[in-house]
């Protein structure tokens, strides 16, 4: 397992700047964020240096205001063009993949007016026919479509790793898998290490934050037994943090990578 670090965390105005910070404060790499209007694939020329001088970008995440679930057909066909432009230029990078939620700030069951305007079979139909287009695309250009579910307040479609591995598997590809955030988890999953065990046959990236969505060890979670249990279901993929910070960047990021690295030995 490798130590990744979302780019904006990271000072810098280049990122080989960024990238020779992640490197000094324990970092393995550095996750991109893909914001709308195509705005990653507007950034391959500097992408591309990055790539020469030895930059490992294995992932992005995607960054916009609207998601493959959206409920309007227009917004729903943006995301899924700006996710296919993500693909591809991960893939360019050699890297292993695109993530992306069903929705997020869409609509929540928990908060008034409490039933949404689309049925759950129509969500349903959505997701596979995004996943499918995307999915394919992914397997092109010989990289992994990444869902991520998120906690009950931000979407209503996909909440759990096993409600993301049901829909990844029903796409028939081996190219869609899914993404474990331990801050969307620890709302969500009843035990968290069962959910991991039990979906790791589809599980490809891992997003870290602690319980209050701050850096690991800010928090409440057990990073020694989360680490263990990755460890144990052979879980060999980028450990990346997304995360609100408790304090400056050059104090408790480089303290968070540290621990989560003494934690990694002892799980080895």
């Amino acid at each position: 397992m490798r130590l990744a670090v979302q780019e904006h965390l990271l000072p810098g105005d280049t990122m080989q700047a960024k990238w020779e910070t992640a490197l000094a404060w324990g970092f393995d790499a550095i996750e991109l964020r893909g914001g709308g209007g195509h705005a990653l694939r507007r950034r391959l020329p500097e992408l591309r240096s990055a790539r020469r001088d030895g930059v490992e970008m294995p992932t992005v995440c995607v960054d916009m205001d609207h998601f493959i679930g959206d409920f309007d057909a227009a917004r729903r066909a943006d995301a899924l063009a700006n996710m296919a432009s993500q693909l591809a230029v991960i893939g360019e990078l050699g890297g292993v993949g695109a993530m992306t939620p069903a929705a997020w700030g869409l609509f929540s069951r928990r908060l008034p007016p409490f039933a949404p305007p689309r049925s759950a079979e129509g969500d349903r139909a959505v997701l596979l026919d995004a996943l499918g287009r995307l999915g394919e695309i992914a397997r092109r250009e010989g990289v992994l479509l990444l869902l991520e579910p998120l906690n009950r307040y931000e979407d209503h479609m996909v909440n759990t790793l096993a409600q993301a591995t049901e829909l990844t598997t029903a796409t028939g590809l081996d190219s869609v898998r899914v993404v474990a955030d331990t801050y969307h988890m620890n709302i969500e999953e009843a035990d968290p290490l069962a959910a991991l065990r039990d979906n790791a046959v589809r599980l490809a990236h891992v997003q870290l934050s602690d319980s209050n969505r701050l850096e690991p060890g800010a928090g409440h979670l057990d990073w020694g037994a989360l680490l263990s249990c990755l460890e144990a279901i052979g879980y060999d993929g980028h450990l990346a943090f997304e995360c609100r910070l408790s304090g400056p960047a050059a104090r408790v990021l480089p303290r968070a990578a540290a621990m989560l690295r003494s934690s990694l030995r002892v799980a080895a």
